[in-house]
């Protein structure tokens, strides 16, 4: 290879993001051999106490920058907290220590941002890349208004936190899945420079009080500039008790959907209790010299929630739609506006469904007053704060980067008039299973989707099923085009339940037919199939930003995680299908889990229509119920037999099984739902003589009806 040496090197197909090697100079290290430090005896008390400083400046800088400047060049740095959300910061960063110069990746667990700022800070063109939760985009937003770097660089978000409501603003996803590093450093590179607002928060004493009055808690907020919101009541009550129990054990808060799940639960506890009922009786709001105090007191708010950016809580949007603000401007984030929203406890449960609160106005200043020890949070840090005077006033407005929409550099793209009007477009699913397995490999899953179908009856997955042909316009993008799907899968359903199953002589022709017709699950998502790569998800929150002939031209893959296998089409003996029953009512979990990577299908029933959740909850097999639960459908959780019309729940409440009984509440298994005898799972533990595991299951079914009514009160 040495007549390589001497080309230069193009640094590839991301040159304008990454710190060329000739920008890194490196700093010499101070002689420690034995003749320097014998020399350095001799010297005086004031020059060994400069060179320690000296040394002292050097620390943690084995190197300087020193760039040239170029127009075509925007360098960016990069952050990663690996703690945020789900742990998946460890991946991310050593996926870009491969594409980028390791001097330009930052693990934020190891080093705060400043010192890789200061270093960076005669950079021109610089961008950077914070990864992690809205918490670490607010870290660097605060390091970088006190470096006062001029112009601030912009800041993008890779979002890796449990609600990233601003990434959801920027148009950057409500989580990281398997995006390729390649595409998301040219939505980097490519993205638009926006506004965002930011707000201080001066805490004083309540002057109103005397001093023997004063309850105990915080002093000052955990943070005195928010980006997304500030908000009191309810909802910071929830998080406060979420951040106590995450820094008790933080070992189980390591999964985002687990984060969430502890959220519902705490709102749930926080909602009987009623602690935050008398709100609207403790404080006083004044917007711009108007009191909305009377309002507040009139509507009994048991929240309010200083708004700066749209989202909210994980994606919902409290300020309402767009176009539906009747006396109110739309809300924009860069402004110099702050919306003020209050909530009862039915507006906050309506949340989640598309409601929103009670907009009560659009202003620059806002002065709060409370009177007792409430629960308040600054962009999800949370904290119980005495009696205080709170002023809210613009502070800056910072740059950051928002994901654009664009097209990419497909051959159909090349000449804007070869984009034909219409398209029409093969639509093809994928269960999760065949997903995980091939999406590495994208020669294999398209050969897969090609196999003939009588290779499925010897024993093959089918892993890519034909849902139907969609016919749309040329520039549509995927948001548009899941209603086509959406509508299509309609059309399928309808079919199917008036004319019912068609029965061909020829197997291999019905076999599409019967998966063609089994119901999409509400989480499928579009897959991009046009990467160098592989095949990645897309975010929902993202589907506008794509345009359909991004992602392909002829066919379009869909992935759906809850799609299975139909087992009526025969299976030979012998298949994993016909072991797995037996590896369950064994116990033997190694060949259960097994049997699964073969492609054995959890929905398998026998003659009576026992599942294999059945058969587990059953015999009390708890970590083959908890394997099910983690990678089955959820239709699995309320399935009944044909004899006596039982669940799991059931099965297990007969047998006394209290850890499978908890496994399958906590999945959300019904505890309403009866058997032939009208008896509920609690009747069945009560009469296999378990009153402990009856009271726990009463418990739990109260809490589902109470559940159930307040949502259904809130919509």
């Amino acid at each position: 290879m040495l007549h390589h040496i001497e080309e230069p090197c193009s640094l590839g197909a991301h040159a304008a993001v990454i710190v060329p090697p000739t920008w890194i100079i490196k700093v010499k290290k101070p002689q420690n051999s034995l003749k320097t430090s014998t020399r350095r005896k001799k010297r005086t008390s004031f020059k060994r106490k400069a060179s320690k400083r000296g040394n002292e400046d050097n620390k943690g800088r084995p190197f300087v920058i020193k760039p040239i400047s170029s127009p075509l060049m925007k360098p960016l740095l990069v952050f990663v907290n690996p703690k945020s959300g789900g742990n998946q910061g460890t991946k991310v960063l050593q996926m870009f220590m491969w594409y980028l110069n390791p001097r330009q990746v930052f693990d934020l667990s190891q080093e705060g941002p400043r010192d890789a700022l200061e270093l960076y800070r005669k950079v021109p063109n610089l961008r950077i890349l914070a990864c992690g939760g809205d918490g670490t985009v607010g870290w660097i937003l605060s390091i970088l208004d006190e470096l006062q770097l001029s112009p601030p660089p912009p800041v993008a978000v890779l979002p890796l936190g449990t609600g990233n409501d601003l990434a959801r603003t920027l148009n950057w996803g409500g989580g990281y899945t398997d995006e390729p590093v390649s595409k998301i450093l040219c939505h980097v590179e490519d993205g638009t420079i926006v506004q965002l607002d930011r707000w201080n928060l001066q805490v004083e004493r309540n002057p109103d009080l005397p001093q023997d009055e004063l309850e105990d808690g915080a002093r000052k907020l955990p943070l005195s500039v928010f980006n997304n919101y500030f908000s009191l009541g309810f909802d910071a009550h929830v998080t406060l008790e979420f951040h106590e129990s995450r820094e008790a054990n933080p070992e189980k808060f390591n999964s985002r959907f687990r984060n969430k799940m502890f959220y519902a639960g705490a709102a749930f506890t926080d909602f009987l209790q009623r602690s935050s009922r008398d709100l609207s009786k403790h404080v006083k709001v004044v917007c711009d010299g108007t009191d909305l105090t009377p309002k507040i007191q009139e509507l009994k708010f048991q929240c309010i929630v200083f708004l700066n950016i749209p989202r909210y809580c994980a994606g919902t949007m409290p300020w309402g739609n767009p176009g539906d603000h009747r006396d109110f401007e739309p809300q924009r984030h860069d402004d110099g506006y702050i919306e003020v929203i209050g909530f009862t406890m039915a507006s906050l449960a309506a949340l989640q469904v598309g409601g929103h609160g009670e907009r009560l106005h659009q202003c620059r200043e806002v002065t709060l007053l409370t009177y007792k020890s409430i629960p308040m949070q600054v962009d999800g840090e949370p904290c119980r704060l005495a009696p205080s005077l709170i002023r809210i006033s613009l502070r800056n407005q910072a740059n950051m980067v928002q994901k654009s929409k664009r097209r990419t550099s497909m051959p159909l793209l090349n000449d804007p008039h070869s984009i034909p009007d219409r398209l029409r477009i093969r639509v093809n699913r994928i269960n999760l299973q065949e997903y995980e397995g091939l999406h590495y490999d994208k020669e294999k899953l398209r050969e897969a989707c090609k196999i003939p179908l009588k290779r499925f009856f010897f024993g093959f997955d089918f892993p890519a099923i034909p849902l139907g042909i969609i016919v749309v316009r040329g520039d549509c993008d995927l948001e548009t085009c899941r209603m086509y799907i959406d509508r299509l899968q309609e059309d399928l359903q309808s079919v199917t339940s008036t004319t019912q199953r068609v029965h061909y002589q020829d197997q291999e022709s019905s076999f599409p037919r019967v998966l063609s017709v089994q119901r999409l699950s509400p989480r499928w998502c579009f897959l991009d199939a046009t990467s160098a790569d592989r095949f990645y998800r897309i975010d929902r929150s993202q589907e506008h930003l794509h345009f359909v002939t991004e992602i392909s031209q002829d066919e379009i893959f869909i992935l759906d995680p809850e799609l299975v296998m139909s087992q009526q089409v025969g299976t030979p003996p012998g298949m994993p299908d016909l072991v797995v029953e037996q590896a369950v009512i064994a116990g033997d979990l190694l060949k259960f889990i097994e049997c699964c990577k073969k492609g054995a299908n959890l929905l398998i029933q026998g003659p009576d229509h026992c599942s294999l959740l059945h058969h587990a909850a059953k015999t009390g097999h708890s970590e083959i119920v908890k394997y099910i639960l983690e990678h089955g459908p959820s239709e699995l959780l309320d399935m009944t037999d044909s004899e006596t019309g039982e669940t799991a729940l059931h099965k297990a409440a007969c047998q006394r099984h209290r850890a499978v009984c908890q496994l399958l509440v906590d999945a959300g298994a019904s505890l309403r739902k009866t058997d032939s005898k009208g008896k509920t799972p609690r009747d069945r533990a009560q009469q296999a003589g378990d009153p402990d595991l009856a009271s726990y299951l009463e418990s739990r079914q109260n809490y589902q009806m109470v559940s159930h009514e307040d949502l259904e009160t809130a919509v």
